[in-house]
């Protein structure tokens, strides 16, 4: 049955519009028209204010609501995770398992295809963050696990076989030779953990990798004689930048600065999100050490980021309120960026055929209702 939501302010995926309606019919958009003009006989979903826009996308998450993908890998806590993410206008994710033994990772992508099989239409595919990343960078990820990739792996990435494959590795520690061949494969290659220079970055990226994972974070920084990953990222006018806003790991000012160096249009907003985000508790398990959330960063003992309490909403609001990023942009960097990021022109849009994957914001930028593929 068609419907129609309609009385709230209208944000396409490009630019702003009042007066204007969303027909939806199944799980697609059939038609934006004037308020004014629909069909008297269709029935009317009133938002009474607000701003409707494309759903978020988060292309980096760990865990939610108290769960975690690397503790268990299986459709019960990928149900929770992005059940937890959904109430804060997450509508399509890829959830991440990061470096852990090869079993672990198997499992997870098997949860994943068989969380697509039971209808949770918001799972877009999935994140394999490590295991072939670089031990000097390696963040809050087990060295023990830190290994090269092998044939096996490549062969295990390319049957996925559930939406987007995603795969954060080191390019100093993975050839340009095989980032090609895993491009070829369809998989997506994002530059991560690393200590790199930019000319090892730079290679990777001539071989077809396609992002950054977190901008700044466990990357080797620009300076005045080496530019660095966070260089060749900002200096890469195609590939696009994951960055965690949350005032933990990046200082403002060096998001400033970021934003400023090259088109927002590249950036997307990641959460990072570990256990206690989207509302689970204050700390967790992360392969036998515990991760405690304090005054909002999480961290391991030592004082270790590890992950984030982030939700995309508090991203959005953030990138407004605290480094005066105009909102047009900051939806992009949540919704339309990372669905073009991943191939998905039908998704990050209010147009007809697109699916109906939207949130609907409250004045202050809340989130005050979701649907996913029209529900």
């Amino acid at each position: 049955m068609a419907f129609a939501l309609t009385g709230a302010r209208l944000f396409d995926g490009e630019a702003f519009a009042d007066g204007f309606a969303v027909v939806i019919e199944g799980k697609h958009i059939v038609d934006v028209v004037g308020a004014t003009a629909l069909k008297p006989h269709l029935s009317t979903v009133r938002l009474d204010g607000g701003l409707l826009a494309p759903g978020f996308i988060d292309v980096q998450v760990n865990g939610g609501g108290g769960a975690l993908l690397n503790e268990d890998p299986s459709v019960a806590v990928i149900s929770t995770i992005a059940s937890s993410h959904r109430r804060f206008g997450t509508t399509g994710m890829l959830p991440t398992v990061i470096t852990d033994d090869p079993g672990i990772t198997r499992a997870a992508i098997a949860a994943v295809r068989a969380s697509q099989a039971a209808g949770l239409v918001n799972v877009l595919g999935i994140h394999v963050e490590g295991p072939f990343l670089d031990a000097a960078r390696k963040g809050a990820h087990d060295p023990n696990f830190i290994r090269g990739v092998t044939l096996s792996d490549i062969d295990m990435l390319a049957s996925a076989n559930c939406g987007s494959v995603m795969l954060t590795l080191a390019p100093n520690r993975v050839s340009a030779e095989d980032v090609a061949k895993l491009v070829s494969l369809g998989i997506r290659v994002s530059l991560g953990h690393s200590d790199a220079t930019s000319h090892e970055a730079r290679a990777a990226l001539a071989a077809g990798a396609s992002s950054f994972t977190h901008l700044f974070n466990a990357m080797s920084q620009l300076t005045g004689r080496e530019p660095g990953m966070v260089g060749a990222a900002l200096a890469d006018d195609k590939s696009y930048i994951g960055v965690i806003v949350d005032g933990f790991h990046v200082h403002d000012t060096s998001l400033r600065l970021a934003f400023s160096a090259t088109p927002q249009k590249r950036f997307m907003l990641i959460s990072d999100a570990m256990p206690p985000a989207a509302g689970g508790p204050a700390s967790f398990h992360l392969q036998g050490r515990t991760v405690t959330r304090k005054d909002g960063r999480l961290e391991l003992p030592d004082g270790t980021l590890a992950g984030s309490n982030l939700t995309m909403d508090e991203a959005v609001r953030y990138c407004t309120t605290r480094l005066s990023v105009p909102l047009a942009s900051a939806l992009q960097m949540a919704s339309r960026n990372p669905a073009r990021f991943l191939g998905r022109e039908d998704l990050g849009v209010i147009k007809p055929g697109a699916l109906a994957s939207l949130v609907h914001l409250g004045e202050e930028l809340n989130v005050r209702q979701t649907w996913v593929e029209g529900q």
